[in-house]
């Protein structure tokens, strides 16, 4: 069989495989109703796989060959070679549900294993083998929280500045749910809990913080947060990473009563856009979680055996009982996540979420002695990144540093967002050497 993904069919060749199907045209093999089907013309024209080919290199080339000190959700760690080299292994990489647990007991058991480094991570029993990303595990934990709360009630509460994607992404998962989204003040970049009070009532279904924020603060206020939670019966969500929770406050003892956020933090290089969710919460909670649980059992023989045993998608259970439509459930990257932790092990994610810490602030120290920038900006402990006063215009400063090889966040009209991590600190002295030039 060949493996090019190129196969073109001549107008010969595509009439011989409708006669044999029986149909006169292509558009006999779909039913595509009327009112949404596509009439126009893609402009598209043929090409051989040469020209394809071609095009595609002369596109690809435009991109700029930038040394990225960028974060703000999307983090780049160096996966080990053998993540890709056994996760690529052909029965991992055409499984697709694990439905059939007779045959995928490999894969079962690695999700297993994911699901319990989040358990003992998290300090919460119950964590489901996926989300498609932080935001719609955040955005389920909303919707978890209107089903759950015993009062009547409809607002959740967020920063106020939240990632424009994930609160994009909640906008529309709670709009048919009844639900609103309001948000509560930062100080000093992190919560503003005098203000919070004043915002959390019997209306309040759900407040969520994060630590580390979107501007890379440690929040030092998530024991007083989850205490005005509780104290006006709604449920505490915190957001977090997979790698910052090796190091940071236990979310349980903090009365987290769901825990969310990013796990593709390790496992998987950066990927703009493409990610892996995480979502534990409580035992109170195990009939509502979204998407699929891993459970160990045994089989006829009394072995240990591994199978899915809750599936509240509604593609499995009647549709009025489901708690969420999710369907792809990241399951290949929840695999190569699970063997990255394990082959860091707890010592070896401690030190590298501990080089998130010291590299950030060696680098804060470096940057806010170049003349013209203040950094960081908030007086916090940071995790991976920060931000930077530039007395020079923030725009300005990025272009500078982009025709200098580097690319940072503009994140204010005198503000850089400036990520470090063990793969580009290496590079750190040229970009502060980069700044005094832009600043």
């Amino acid at each position: 069989m060949s493996r090019s993904p190129y196969a073109p069919h001549t107008t010969a060749e595509t009439e011989a495989m409708l006669d044999v199907v029986g149909v006169a045209s292509e558009d006999e093999l779909f039913d595509i109703p009327d009112d949404v089907a596509f009439e126009g013309d893609f402009g598209i024209s043929s090409k051989s796989e040469a020209e394809v080919r071609a095009e595609i290199d002369a596109t690809l080339s435009r991109n700029d060959d930038l040394v990225e000190f960028l974060g703000r959700g999307h983090y780049d760690h160096y996966v080990p070679s053998l993540v890709s080299d056994l996760s690529r292994r052909s029965e991992f990489l055409t499984s697709y549900t694990q439905y059939q647990p007779e045959i995928t007991q490999g894969f079962l058991q690695v999700l297993f294993e994911y699901q319990s480094f989040i358990v003992e991570l998290t300090g919460l029993p119950v964590a489901n083998c996926s989300m498609y990303d932080a935001a719609t595990a955040l955005a389920e934990a909303a919707r978890l929280a209107g089903r759950v709360r015993q009062t009547s009630g409809s607002t959740v509460l967020v920063p106020d500045h939240l990632h424009e994607g994930k609160a994009g992404v909640l906008d529309n998962y709670v709009e048919g749910a009844g639900l609103r989204v309001e948000t509560y003040p930062m100080d000093d970049g992190a919560a503003d809990v005098d203000a919070l009070a004043s915002l959390v009532d019997d209306d309040t279904v759900m407040v969520y913080a994060e630590s580390p924020t979107l501007h890379g603060v440690v929040e030092p206020s998530l024991g007083t947060i989850g205490d005005l939670a509780d104290d006006n019966d709604a449920l505490f969500c915190l957001g977090s990473d997979l790698l910052a929770l090796a190091l940071l406050e236990e979310p349980a003892s903090v009365g987290a009563d769901v825990v969310v956020g990013a796990a593709d933090v390790l496992g998987m290089p950066t990927s703009y856009g493409m990610g892996l969710g995480l979502f534990a919460t409580r035992d109170d909670f195990l009939r509502q979680v979204p998407g699929r649980l891993v459970g160990a059992s045994e089989d006829a023989a009394d072995n240990r055996a591994f199978t899915l045993t809750l599936q509240t998608r509604e593609q499995h259970i009647r549709k009025e009982r489901a708690t969420s439509n999710i369907c792809t459930n990241q399951a290949w990257v929840a695999l190569r996540t699970a063997m990255h932790v394990a082959s860091l092990g707890s010592e070896g994610m401690v030190d590298l979420a501990e080089q998130c810490v010291t590299n950030a602030r060696g680098l804060a120290a470096k940057l806010d002695e170049v003349v013209g920038v203040q950094a960081p900006v908030y007086d916090r402990h940071h995790f991976r990144e920060f931000v930077a006063h530039t007395d020079q215009p923030a725009e300005a400063v990025a272009s500078t540093l982009e025709a200098e090889g580097f690319a940072v966040h503009v994140v204010g009209e005198h503000q850089v967002q400036v990520c470090i991590t063990e793969t580009n600190d290496v590079h750190a002295d040229a970009l502060v050497a980069a700044f005094e030039e832009a600043a």
